[in-house]
């Protein structure tokens, strides 16, 4: 079988069972394009050639003694750098934990080591997943994977390319303000963010924790869930994950009658491509035949979502890397005293970016500014979330694009922060108010992908996904 590394999970888990490959022949086939593009494209970071093809083998073994462990046994997959797994380098693609090494799994790790993955490497990203094009990693940018002169969107930009280019089969990404779905959008395949507390976040580190989800990037709606499946679920590890959790069995369908799809009327304003704007509303006349109901409906706020995650995003990133000080992990300037230490440390090994974000977020919660800035946003937040509750009660999921544009070129947008904050303008909203989202490949312009997102109600992950995938099969058909 020719180009193994190119099937889905679905398609390679078939053929494992039919014994017409083996994991090795699937993780050799992988190790094999990483080999050939990677160097170009800098998808991975670092690759565990030895150990995917160990992790490989023993599950070829258990599979003849009829003992797989499900459906990722012996599936190679992409992880990002933000996300722990024990004995390994994890940098959150920064300067500044260079030489950090793990020394215990994320939970996300612990379920997929539990069923058998084969994980090949880890991926490259914005650093501290601050960005939207993976040009802000210290390590180098990350290439499109079709225009090596454009981007693959952020911050987890190697996952979506390691996928889109078949270096793996699917990854596992990290979602703040749209940081899975943008670079799904760009890279024309599929990003799921879940609920907030729907997957553990023990062992992620921590950019916005209000706000921060772990998802997968994968080739098919059929293999997001499967891999969404593997992962989701309650976590002593993780106080913010829900203990109460609905089962995540999706009833794939072919029809779409009785479900109503809103079109949110704030969000079809200035500011999207016309040839994204084109091939999205393609795609609502293909839910409409379907049978979906297309709704056109109310969601005040729209413009405020944006500014109140530019304020407390900065502000939780603030606190939550004050921890990398060259005292506790990573690397140290030293200096002449304990203070010059921290500053000189920060000066040299953390980035332009992560400092504008941890400044913005120390001067709004900094006395006199506190009740002006992250308290005011805080209280928009809780009218963001009511506006979306009403929303939900009139239709069963929102569809807007996932980006206002294509990927961009190299450059285009580094020197001006406002632009590149622009890019999560369809994504953020999500984040604000914990919803499920999911960014799902809807055609091209100027052959370059254009992703469309659909949002649901909190927790209704399998009625998302098999909406998604009655889309999926129908332009494929």
């Amino acid at each position: 079988m020719d180009r193994l590394n190119e099937l889905t999970i679905v398609e390679a888990r078939d053929a494992l069972e039919k014994g017409t490959c083996t994991s090795v022949d699937l993780t050799k086939a992988c190790l094999a394009e990483i080999e050939s593009r990677n160097p170009a494209l800098n998808a991975f970071l670092e690759v565990w050639e030895a150990d995917a093809l160990e992790a490989a083998a023993r599950s070829d073994e258990r599979r003849s003694r009829g003992e797989s462990l499900g459906p990722l046994d012996g599936i190679p997959l992409a992880i990002k750098d933000n996300i722990l797994i024990e004995g390994k380098h994890a940098s959150s693609g920064s300067k500044i934990l260079e030489p950090y090494i793990a020394i215990s799994d994320a939970t996300v790790i612990q379920k997929l080591k539990s069923q058998g993955a084969v994980f090949l490497g880890r991926t490259n990203m914005d650093e501290f997943a601050m960005g939207s094009s993976t040009e802000h990693s210290a390590y180098g940018p990350t290439k499109h994977p079709t225009d090596p002169d454009r981007v693959p969107g952020g911050s987890s930009g190697g996952s979506a390319c390691a996928v889109a280019a078949h270096l793996a089969f699917a990854a596992l990404g990290s979602d703040t303000g749209g940081s899975i779905r943008q670079p799904a959008s760009f890279c024309g395949i599929v990003g799921l963010k879940p609920t907030y507390g729907r997957v553990s976040r023990s062992g992620l580190m921590a950019m916005a924790s209000s706000f921060d989800q772990i998802g997968p990037l994968t080739k098919s709606v059929e293999d997001a869930a499967i891999l969404f499946k593997a992962i989701h679920g309650a976590d002593v590890m993780d106080q913010t994950t829900a203990r109460e959790q609905t089962t995540f069995e999706p009833a794939w369908r072919d029809r779409l009658e009785g479900l109503r799809i809103g079109l949110p009327k704030q969000a079809w304003g200035e500011g999207i491509d016309p040839g994204v704007r084109e091939r999205v509303m393609a795609a609502v006349e293909v839910f409409r035949s379907l049978g979906a109901q297309i709704i056109d409906v109310d969601l005040p706020y729209v413009d405020e979502v944006l500014a109140v995650y530019y304020v407390v995003m900065p502000c939780e990133v603030s606190a939550n890397l004050s921890r990398f000080d060259g005292m506790r992990y990573g690397v140290r300037h030293q200096a002449s005293n304990l203070m010059e230490t921290y500053l000189e440390t920060r000066r040299e090994y953390i980035g332009d970016e992560p400092r504008r974000r941890i400044l913005l977020g120390t001067y709004a919660l900094s006395s006199g500014y506190y009740d002006a800035y992250y308290r005011k946003a805080k209280q928009v937040q809780t009218l963001i979330r009511n506006a979306y509750a009403s929303a939900m009660t009139q239709v069963d999921f929102l569809l807007t694009p996932t980006a206002p544009s294509v990927a961009f070129k190299m450059g285009e947008k580094t020197s001006d922060p406002l632009a590149m904050y622009l890019e999560d303008l369809f994504t953020v909203g999500a984040n604000v108010v914990g919803l499920p989202a999911v960014s799902i490949p809807c055609g091209e312009d100027g052959g370059l992908p254009v992703g469309l997102q659909l949002t649901g109600r909190a927790f209704e992950e399998s009625s998302l996904l098999a909406v998604a995938r009655a889309y999926e099969q129908s332009v494929s058909a």
